[in-house]
């Protein structure tokens, strides 16, 4: 008989890196010989084409109520009983031997209730971290709020109004201890938590969550489409109407001051006439109203604005025509853009901030300290100075041996396997 997995996420959707993540951890276990189911929130989500078996959990109106629970008390994953109570009649059917969580945080799931079962059920359960929210008592992220609250307790939370927004109360301090008793409420021989970095695994050794087993498994991409595309670099040239100059890449879904969205602004005032810098993820005139916040209008043809995508061809090309992926954060824990750079043949700049510099190494790349506009555009010059091609071998070798998806993903079939003998 097939061992069983499931796995918890609030989205499926490929265009989230989460919900790419497990739903090629679903195909790879099938693979495998494992039946496998993924739980997602029904209220947030579509159903797109997986070879999971799906497993709906809520609806719009259990999302919507509990999204109010948010906004007004800071009860974030306190909501949903219903819901949740029902999915855990859903697990008792399945009888699932590896429990896979990635988020539960998502207005879909009640954690107090749904560790109350799994803490006497007597199941194997993985955790990989994406952020940081399973061991804070409000926020996803620290770094840029320079916050270590988390160490001690939480309250008076600086990030209240950051997601998951409470607009009235203050309930960090409780979440905190709700959080610290439902998860640690965990028999430690059945909790396996995956940090997908080594910044987050040392993080969480300072955590409530220090004496449980850990295991870090970085995450992948497919090496084979981001590759380098040298076919599709005038194409790219002539669509953003870059000509021959210098391309300095930044990328992200949601553009802020975290992900360096003013130091690129910064940027952009230091660089000649025959450098421009490519971000993707804003149209032009989001571009134009940062400009204009910043008092920096006449920077206007040193930055070109490409939307958003989740066309992994058209970002292949963006990646191999670019000389440098700058990536400017101030807050990550790691970031598939580094990835996706180095196997497109492109050297990386970031800031020395949390997992972001895991994937730069040798001639892949360059690590500057956060805030150093200069120290961006210097790496980026020695970049441009020594020419791409100085850094495409070291970079694609780098990708094929340590971020094939293939290779990182059999890591938690093994640790599956491992869990269940």
């Amino acid at each position: 008989m097939s061992k069983k997995l499931l796995q918890i996420n609030p989205v499926l959707r490929t265009s989230t890196s989460t919900g790419r993540i497990m739903k090629e951890i679903g195909e790879l276990a099938i693979a495998n010989g494992w039946e496998s189911y993924v739980a997602y929130s029904k209220g947030r989500d579509g159903l797109p084409g997986s070879t999971s078996i799906p497993v709906p959990v809520g609806n719009k109106a259990s999302v919507a109520w509990h999204g109010l629970q948010t906004r007004i008390l800071d009860r974030h994953g306190l909501g949903s009983v219903l819901a949740t109570k029902r999915f855990i009649e859903d697990i008792r059917r399945i009888r699932p031997d590896i429990i896979h969580i990635h988020n539960i945080h998502g207005y879909f799931l009640n954690y107090r209730i749904l560790f109350d079962f799994l803490s006497h059920s007597g199941i194997q359960v993985i955790w990989t971290v994406h952020d940081c929210w399973l061991y804070t008592g409000h926020c996803y992220h620290y770094m840029y709020a320079g916050c270590d609250r988390w160490k001690t307790g939480c309250g008076h939370c600086p990030q209240r109004w950051k997601f998951p927004r409470s607009l009235l109360a203050d309930r960090s301090a409780r979440n905190f201890r709700d959080k610290r008793d439902a998860f640690c409420s965990m028999p430690e021989d059945r909790l396996t938590i995956v940090p997908v970095s080594d910044w987050m695994r040392s993080e969480m050794s300072e955590s409530f969550l220090k004496d449980y087993r850990f295991q870090v498994i970085h995450n992948g991409i497919d090496t084979d489409v981001f590759s380098p595309q040298p076919a599709l670099e005038s194409e790219v040239r002539r669509c953003y109407g870059l000509g021959d100059r210098h391309v300095i890449l930044g990328i992200a879904s949601i553009w802020s001051e975290e992900k360096g969205l003013n130091d690129f602004v910064e940027m952009a005032a230091r660089l000649d006439s025959d450098e421009v810098i490519v971000l993707v993820g804003m149209d032009r005139k989001q571009l134009d109203d940062v400009l204009s916040r910043c008092g920096r209008t006449a920077l206007g043809d040193r930055m070109v604005a490409v939307k958003r995508t989740a066309d992994v061809h058209q970002l292949a090309g963006l990646y191999s025509t670019a000389d440098v992926l700058v990536n400017p954060t101030w807050q990550d824990n790691y970031p598939t853009v580094n990835l996706e750079a180095i196997s497109c043949g492109t050297p990386v700049v970031t800031y020395r901030t949390g997992g972001s510099i895991e994937a730069v190494a040798g001639d892949t790349g360059f690590v500057v300290e956060q805030g150093d506009i200069e120290g961006l555009v210097d790496a980026v010059r020695r970049v441009e100075t020594l020419g791409k091609a100085h850094f495409r071998d070291a970079c694609r070798s780098r990708a094929v041996k340590e971020f094939r998806k293939e290779d990182r993903y059999a890591e938690y079939i093994e640790l599956y396997e491992r869990l269940t003998k």
